[in-house]
């Protein structure tokens, strides 16, 4: 998953922001399960990355008023 910047997401349509959301929120759930299983993530900061993400996503929805 790479990194998403403010002018990347303001760049996509409405529906690639979704989608990109809801892949976003998948990835989440399976990292946050591996971690509460007791297992070692591969990348410790990709939990705070994956919620940044997604706030940058649903900030700019708001902003756009969708």
């Amino acid at each position: 998953m790479a990194k998403l910047r403010s002018d990347e997401i303001r760049n996509m349509s409405p529906q690639e922001m979704l989608d990109e959301l809801e892949s976003l929120r998948a990835e989440l759930i399976g990292e946050r399960a591996l971690a509460s299983a007791g297992g070692a993530p591969e990348n410790p900061g990709l939990i705070g990355e994956l919620r940044r993400s997604i706030a940058r996503i649903r900030t700019i929805q708001k902003e756009r008023g969708l």
